[in-house]
């Protein structure tokens, strides 16, 4: 089955937005055993969009089309269509009871403007947007299906899991298979690669490899669910042991959530360069109350000492960026909560601010549980500021999931350096 993404407007297409729809459809189909053949972009020209329309369905099956169905001139995309099957525009009465219901439950009188959202191709099958004011429609063309789908993630997504995919899924059931997931931290992707060159693998099964970072995936694809597919997967994750994070969900902060409610166990965070970054991860998870106490943002050396009573002194022997004032800040947010494990962060995240002896990127953490703490000192040396924060949150999570499952709390990263641990 052959796929195509034409992705509209000037927004896009000139960097003011990044194309986020589209990377995530990417993933999605990956996971069902299908795949982009091409993907673009066009601006909101009418012709163009028409000519680029008219060029995917000829080489197509599906064309997925996504943007250009709001209620504003710029909005193109149904007259695109209409243009392109060469049928007039028409008023869907089904939408537009739909759209005067929402504005009369919001107490709001519809704009006219919104009246062009229920205007489609004559015989366009309808496709149902259940949070927003743009519908979703199929027309057919030169032997393909084109799919018009409104362009904010959270309609688009919505769209596409309830409706598009399990068409898919019917049209294609063969390429499903079975998929089995490993979320590692800490090995690099060529080494991930080196690891499994030798594995010979049976008829219909792949290796797949997703850098997300800070993780990277590890995908084994399977035609079906068997013993042969159960004993590759205790091999791979045998092969990548206390790499792995999680297994076939990517979400840290979920597992981590699980792992702490299951141990009645209490967090809190002291954190400094990352500036609240790992209390965001955690706390995006619903539910994480239940174990996240409380979080500090200790970024200046006055907030240290004031806020989780860091010694004055330990500042000006050691340096705000120490084992020592780490393992103060750990030891201080327990004293000034109610949690039994304490998680602190602070370093050097750029691009100012290093010195010879602490570059830019030194980074040193702390995990302390009553009067223990387990530090490191590592050195994430040439990425930028946004970098430095997010590999200091993840490695921040790492050391907790490690200390949760009785794992040496201090990894082997192949992409870090460490200077220093000590327990």
């Amino acid at each position: 089955m052959k796929i195509e993404m034409l992705s509209t407007g000037d927004e896009v297409l000139q960097g003011d937005i990044a194309d986020t729809n589209a990377a995530w459809c990417g993933q999605e189909l990956n996971d069902l055993g299908l795949s982009f053949s091409r993907r673009q972009t066009v601006a909101d020209n009418l012709d163009d969009i028409v000519d680029a329309l008219n060029q995917a369905a000829e080489r197509s099956d599906w064309v997925l089309v996504n943007g250009g169905l709001g209620p504003t001139s710029d909005d193109l995309s149904a007259d695109a269509a209409a243009k392109l099957v060469g049928k007039a525009l028409t008023l869907n009465q089904r939408w537009l009871d739909k759209l005067q219901q929402w504005y009369t439950d919001q107490n709001v009188i519809m704009p006219e403007s919104n009246i062009k959202q229920a205007m489609l191709p004559v015989g366009a099958e309808l496709v149902d947007n259940p949070i927003g004011t743009a519908c979703g429609f199929i027309v057919e063309h030169a032997g393909a299906k084109l799919l018009f789908t409104p362009g904010v993630p959270s309609e688009f997504k919505r769209m596409l899991k309830e409706q598009w995919f399990p068409m898919l899924k019917a049209a294609a059931p063969s390429t499903q298979g079975e998929v089995k997931r490993f979320y590692t931290f800490g090995l690099s992707e060529s080494s991930l690669n080196d690891r499994f060159n030798d594995l010979v693998l049976p008829e219909g099964a792949r290796l797949g490899y997703r850098s997300s970072r800070p993780s990277i995936e590890v995908k084994l694809f399977y035609p079906c669910q068997d013993e042969q597919f159960t004993q590759l997967s205790q091999h791979i994750r045998h092969e990548l042991a206390e790499h792995v994070f999680t297994e076939d969900q990517g979400n840290w902060a979920l597992h981590i959530q699980q792992m702490m409610i299951a141990q009645g166990k209490k967090l809190v965070l002291a954190e400094s360069c990352t500036g609240g970054m790992l209390a965001a991860e955690l706390i995006a998870v619903a539910g994480s109350s239940a174990y996240l106490e409380r979080g500090f943002v200790t970024y200046s050396n006055e907030a240290k000492q004031q806020s989780i009573g860091v010694a004055k002194e330990t500042i000006e022997q050691f340096g705000a960026v120490s084992i020592e004032t780490s393992q103060a800040m750990a030891l201080g947010a327990l004293q000034h909560s109610h949690a039994d494990i304490a998680l602190s962060i602070t370093g050097i995240a750029g691009p100012e601010g290093g010195s010879e002896e602490k570059p830019v990127g030194t980074v040193c953490f702390t995990l302390a549980e009553g009067d223990r703490c387990i530090s490191q000192q590592l050195l994430l040396s040439n990425r930028s500021r946004s970098v430095v924060r997010i590999m200091a949150t993840a490695v921040a999570m790492d050391m907790l999931r490690r200390y949760l499952t009785d794992l040496p709390v201090a990894g082997d990263y192949q992409h870090l350096k460490r200077i220093a641990s000590r327990n």
